[in-house]
């Protein structure tokens, strides 16, 4: 990313997502089957739904991007980071209300202001101290529009 974005920040975040699902499901080790496979004859098959296609699993290049976009959420706090995970997941915004026991106009502030303070430390800029969240977003909109 050249001049980071809000909007290219959610769209690593939303990629970064998409790849978690990709992976293979974690397993307890130590534990196998000893049944033989099971070989289905053709009319074992007729009338059934077929099985779902599944996407291949994430290859390396792709976990790497996604493992620098979840270094990114470390510069949030819990609850922030929690809540962009659970959006940039595919949660509507009324589970994530619900679950943090905040409004929609709330959840989007923060959310907004989440994406907001990812762009600006990617730009190299540190976190002012004494500025409020909405001059983050702000400052943030400006320096997107003005591309």
């Amino acid at each position: 990313m050249d001049k980071p974005l809000p909007e290219a920040v959610e769209a690593e975040l939303e990629q970064a997502a998409r790849v978690m699902r990709r992976l293979p499901p974690v397993r307890a080790q130590g534990f196998f089957n000893t049944w033989p496979a099971v070989f289905h004859e053709f009319s074992d098959l007729i009338g059934r739904e077929p099985e779902r296609m599944r996407l291949p699993p994430p290859s390396s290049a792709d976990i790497s991007q996604m493992d620098k976009a979840l270094e990114w959420l470390r510069w949030l706090e819990v609850t922030d980071a929690k809540l962009v995970w659970d959006r940039v997941s595919g949660a509507r915004w009324k589970q994530i209300c619900c679950r943090f026991g905040i409004t929609r106009a709330t959840a989007n502030r923060r959310y907004e202001y989440a994406l907001a303070l990812i762009a600006w430390r990617l730009s190299g800029r540190s976190i002012p101290a004494k500025r409020s969240r909405a001059f983050v977003v702000e400052r943030t909109k400006k320096a997107s529009s003005t591309i």
